[in-house]
């Protein structure tokens, strides 16, 4: 295994236990929980396999799904955002293409970039979590709160993170 391979592997389980030994009981005003898991699915290489970033979405949420007894909910959520997100940094790509190996950080691209990048990803993901888990549209308009109070909270603390350990430009 490759240097790269192994800090990955470590990586993933460093934001697995994380969130379910730290984050699992974090919750804002009973509406806000914070899914830091996802950074690590964010932050994979840009160009990896979408068959293998699929792969890894799976078993990071099935890992998750497995502490949270929350039977596939995740799982679904963490695939589908790893499928949309090769198709969202394509659309975003600069003039001179990404470097080879290159993380899509905050320090690739910059605060705005990383923004835009990540916000549509996190809030994918917490419509398709939040709105199978109330079982459909019954529950809406607070299901529309719990997503959007959660994406805001998310996306504060991957911000915070992004800032506290930024990641080597490659």
């Amino acid at each position: 295994m490759s240097r790269g391979a192994i800090f990955q592997v470590i990586a993933f389980f460093v934001y697995l236990f994380y969130q379910v030994l730290i984050l699992q009981n974090v919750v804002l005003f009973h509406t806000a929980f914070c899914f830091l898991y996802i950074l690590y699915l964010l932050l994979l290489p840009v160009e990896t396999n979408p068959l293998i970033l699929m792969g890894v979405g799976f078993l990071m949420g099935f890992a998750v799904d497995m502490f949270y007894e929350s039977i596939g909910l995740h799982a679904f959520a963490c695939v589908l955002i790893m499928y949309v997100r090769n198709y969202w940094l394509s659309s975003m790509t600069p003039q001179g293409g990404y470097d080879s190996n290159s993380t899509p950080s905050m320090a690739l691209g910059g605060f705005q970039w990383f923004v835009i990048y990540s916000l549509p990803l996190v809030f994918l993901h917490h419509t398709i979590l939040f709105f199978m888990e109330a079982g459909g549209f019954g529950m809406f308009w607070f299901t529309l709160w719990k997503i959007i109070t959660s994406t805001f909270f998310t996306m504060l603390v991957i911000l915070i993170a992004q800032f506290l350990f930024p990641s080597k430009r490659r």
